[in-house]
This record gives structure tokens, C-alpha cells and sequence, in this order.
């Protein structure tokens, strides 16, 4: 997928998860969410050569200065990400993201480990975190699944659940909660399952 390609998915994608968008000019210049991922994307290639990993780390580190979202360019972060209010965002140098995941502002994405090892959470496809939520260590994360605002989440978490409490504890999603809901903000917000 070209530059401007991605660039046109990553607009359209924010305008379809926050109804307050009101133009793509609009997404494109104040969406401090995009501006993080656009610069990741950026020192994320970067991070892949030795000898720009420290312009990588300090060009992410510019983009925190502005955005107040810590991303390290290690990081691998799949299409249609979106991090709404993203002031306070951390995500790690292992950490996994996959396609179609939404973060919330405050969500830390952390290791438990200072060994060179995967140390960071993988959130399959289709993820939503909730404010403030904090996913610790290599766990994973399945496929559809939700984290409520302020969870602590230290253990894997299966596919179509929803993890809540401290520490998280998750159950499988009902047939009901499979279901479109009338109302988009219930379906992407995981604080109402708390």
C-alpha cells in the first residue's frame, strides 16, 4: 500500500471511530493520535537499520514532546490503529498490534522484565483498551476482545472476551454482545462493561 494510500485509510478510519470528526483536513492536522502513528511508521522503518536506531529513538522521542503518545519504534503496529486522546500512551519496544485495534488516552502497553526478551503485550486484531487500562508483559491479548478503562491486565486474555478489574479477570462475551449496537460509542467503549 503507497504512502498517500495509507495516509487516506488512517483519516477515514479515525473519522469512522470518533462521530465529533468533521473533515478529513480537520483528522489530518489536530488528531495528535495519528500524528504518533504517522512518526512510529516513520522511525519504525528507521529502527530497522543500526545505524538509525538512535535518530529513530530521538525522532520518537520529538514526537512524544508534541503528541504526549510514547511509541518505540520497535514497536509493530498493524493498519487502521487508532488511539483516541491518546495523552499518556506508552507502548513498548516488543509490544505486538495487529489490525483494526483502538487504544483510549492513558493505556500503557509495558514489560515486567529488563531482559532482552519479548517483554511486551501482543493485542490481536480487532482489540479495543479502555482509559487508563495497563497491559504488563508478554500476555496476549485475542482476537475481538475488550479491556475496560482501568484494568491491569498480567495474563492471556482469549479471543471475544472482555478482561475488567485488578487484576484483570476476563469472561467470554455473550451472543448478545456479539451483535452491532444501535449506539456506535457501546460498541468500541469498554468502560461499560465495568
Amino acid at each position: 500500500m503507497g504512502f498517500l494510500s495509507r495516509l487516506k485509510e488512517d483519516i477515514a478510519n479515525a473519522r469512522s471511530h470518533d462521530p465529533a470528526a468533521r473533515g478529513n483536513l480537520e483528522v489530518a492536522v489536530v488528531y495528535s493520535g495519528l500524528h504518533a502513528i504517522w512518526a512510529h511508521r516513520l522511525t519504525h522503518q528507521m529502527w530497522q537499520h543500526e545505524k538509525l536506531k538512535t535518530p529513530a529513538r530521538v525522532l520518537s522521542q520529538a514526537a512524544r514532546t508534541l503528541t504526549g503518545i510514547e511509541i518505540h519504534p520497535g514497536a509493530t503496529i498493524g493498519r487502521r490503529f487508532f488511539i483516541d486522546h491518546g495523552m499518556g500512551v506508552v507502548i513498548g519496544e516488543t509490544a505486538e498490534i495487529g489490525d483494526d485495534v483502538m487504544l483510549y488516552h492513558g493505556v500503557t502497553l509495558g514489560g515486567r522484565s529488563l531482559e532482552q526478551v519479548k517483554r511486551h503485550p501482543t493485542l490481536h486484531d480487532g482489540v479495543v483498551v479502555g482509559a487508563g487500562a495497563k497491559i504488563l508483559g508478554p500476555v496476549e491479548i485475542g482476537q475481538g476482545s475488550s479491556v475496560g478503562a482501568n484494568a491491569v491486565v498480567v495474563k492471556d486474555t482469549p479471543a471475544d472476551s472482555i478482561a475488567t478489574g485488578i487484576p484483570a479477570t476476563f469472561r467470554h462475551r455473550s451472543p448478545k454482545e456479539h451483535q452491532p449496537a444501535v449506539d456506535p460509542a457501546e460498541y468500541v467503549d469498554p468502560a461499560m462493561w465495568i
